[in-house]
């Protein structure tokens, strides 16, 4: 039996935006601004949970946010339990040995501190705990049937959005493909998006979140599940990403534009929760499992060629981005607009200092990458454009070093 057709998936795209839809997605409680993670500690203490498990990586440990963190939660009387080893793309073990952690310490709930990779993995914990079924076999949309452990996350990046969204991304290392875990059981509970905790972000790191971010946004819009409420998400990202990213990236201590920077994260995860995304993000994701590429570096590398690809089938949605950005004009028609909108991202890219080929890329792996991509998207993201194996194998190419 040979592979659907492009009609299939296309029409199992449309199925999906119904049930986007129909299905009710919630949202977090969400607490910003400077006091937020002390607001969050304190609701989470008066919920007399039990103990956390709080899920975090080893650099946040080392520069004192951590500490910070678990001083609010011992004021507020909520004992904790520290699981600080994920590391950059989580992998299923890591996600196996916190649910272990979590069995063996009789913990009730699970704080997640850190980027996309410890709030992913988390989740993937949070939903072990509670349902038998391995991660292989939670994977995919709307898997997890039963509701996960108590989560509670604090962001320390503006990128992901991971905070409000239905998604987890983690590793399988033994296929070196990335795992996409999509259901609305997966939103934390709580959230606080503390600027004061990602003003000590490195500017490398800050330019990666938040191209991250913009392509999040960026693929929500040229989404053909778009809604208008997505929209008015993705609207609301791009302003403040085009307003804010580069001047975070220059002086990361401003408060201000921390958490407009934030914002245009959580604003982004609420676009493509429901929206989704495309070929940058299945590129990138490949990309992360082969090669460990940091995701928002893969998605910066990726999204200029995913965008002149998309082109053809999307010129007047992406000219709508450039008016989003900054960067169009009323006196220009569509196909100048679209146009203006890649010339911008390249200069964004050039402005925050990214690199735009990748060393690690092999001539061997393009196949595979592609071939991969390709079904990830065909799976899972409703893209303007199809993409043959050819015309993605040239993509990837196209940031080879």
């Amino acid at each position: 039996m040979g592979q659907p057709s492009l009609f299939f998936f296309k029409g199992y795209m449309k199925a999906l935006k119904v049930a986007a839809r129909v299905i009710s997605i919630p949202r977090p409680t969400l607490f910003t601004g400077a006091d937020s993670t002390e607001q969050l500690c304190e609701a989470i203490g008066l919920m007399n949970l039990g103990k956390l498990l709080i899920v975090t990586d080893q650099p946040l440990v080392d520069v004192g946010i951590v500490d910070k963190v678990e001083a609010h939660l011992s004021r507020f009387g909520v004992s904790f339990v520290r699981y600080a080893s994920v590391t950059p793309d989580p992998t299923y073990p890591m996600a196996e040995e916190g649910r272990d952690i979590y069995f063996r310490e009789q913990c009730a709930g699970i704080l997640a501190i850190g980027g996309g990779s410890p709030m992913d993995c988390a989740k993937v914990i949070a939903a072990r705990v509670t349902n038998k079924k391995s991660i292989r076999k939670l994977a995919g949309i709307l898997r997890v049937w039963r509701t996960p452990a108590p989560l509670f996350v604090i962001p320390t990046t503006a990128g992901t959005g991971s905070e409000v969204t239905v998604a987890a991304v983690i590793s399988d290392p033994f296929t070196h493909q990335k795992t996409p875990l999509m259901d609305p059981k997966l939103v934390p509970m709580m959230a606080a998006l503390d600027p004061v905790l990602m003003t000590g972000l490195p500017p490398h790191i800050t330019a990666a979140t938040g191209m991250d971010a913009l392509t999040h946004a960026v693929e929500a819009y040229l989404s053909v599940n778009a809604t208008t409420e997505t929209d008015g998400y993705a609207n609301a990202a791009i302003k403040l990403i085009s307003q804010n990213l580069v001047s975070a990236y220059k002086d990361g201590q401003s408060l201000k534009v921390r958490l407009n920077m934030a914002m245009a994260s959580y604003y982004a995860g609420l676009a493509f929760t429901k929206a989704s995304l495309g070929y940058t993000h299945a590129i990138a994701h490949n990309l992360g499992a082969k090669y460990g590429t940091p995701h928002g570096l893969a998605n910066a590398l990726a999204l200029p060629h995913v965008l002149r690809f998309s082109l053809p089938s999307a010129t007047s949605r992406m000219a709508d981005l450039a008016h989003m950005a900054g960067v169009g004009d009323a006196t220009w028609d569509d196909a100048t607009n679209a146009h203006a909108f890649i010339t911008y991202i390249v200069s964004l890219q050039d402005a925050l200092s990214l690199p735009k080929t990748l060393a690690e890329i092999q001539t061997s792996d393009v196949a595979i990458i592609a071939k991969n991509a390709i079904q990830e998207a065909k799976w899972n993201y409703p893209v303007p454009r199809y993409a043959t194996q050819k015309e993605c194998e040239q993509m990837i190419e196209k940031i080879m070093a």
